[in-house]
């Protein structure tokens, strides 16, 4: 299973999932993807994701920003692979000013981001990854959001990509789709 998360005001129609998904099915693993919609309580993600999806250890988790949060959450509590891309490290910290009312990327829903959901995702942080082989981190240099340094030293060990310039949304994430893909056993087929 690879399993991907979305990150804040996201959804499952992010250019990186679309790529992912077209990858999987182009290579006849399609069933093999779940990218579900997010909610916006970091306490219903887990609770969603434990009752729906809850990653088994050969399992691999692909987590974009806030969705890289959960995703090394995850694969603290499960022991399963995880893919971070260009991840937020502190999102209690950088999504403070978040708070309030804002509309999906995609599809232009509410997203009522409320103050008590800071305090959610301090309850999730994981201080420090165990077996950091169980990592992939990729991180843009040019992420306008996030600082890839942060990300770097929160992954002490991992495997890593760090990319020169590049976004905050890895726009030119198509070159990297079978790097993913084989570190979540799932490539070469």
């Amino acid at each position: 299973m690879l399993l991907y998360l979305h990150g804040f005001r996201s959804s499952p129609q992010s250019a990186k999932a679309r790529i992912l998904a077209a990858r999987l099915a182009q290579l006849g693993l399609g069933h093999h993807w779940a990218c579900p919609q997010l909610p916006v309580s970091p306490r219903d993600v887990i609770a969603g994701l434990r009752a729906q999806y809850w990653p088994q250890v050969q399992d691999t988790v692909v987590g974009s920003s806030l969705g890289g949060f959960y995703a090394r959450y995850l694969a603290q509590a499960t022991g399963c692979r995880a893919v971070l891309l260009n991840p937020s490290v502190q999102p209690d910290r950088s999504l403070a000013d978040r708070v309030g009312l804002s509309r999906g990327w995609h599809d232009g829903e509410p997203h009522d981001f409320r103050a008590e959901y800071l305090d959610e995702l301090a309850e999730l942080a994981v201080s420090d990854i165990t077996q950091p082989e169980r990592y992939f981190l990729i991180a843009a240099k040019g992420d306008e959001i996030l600082d890839w340094r942060d990300m770097v030293a929160a992954f002490p060990g991992a495997r890593s990509h760090i990319l020169e310039g590049g976004d905050h949304a890895i726009s030119d994430f198509m070159p990297l789709v079978d790097e993913v893909l084989a570190f979540a056993g799932l490539y070469p087929p």
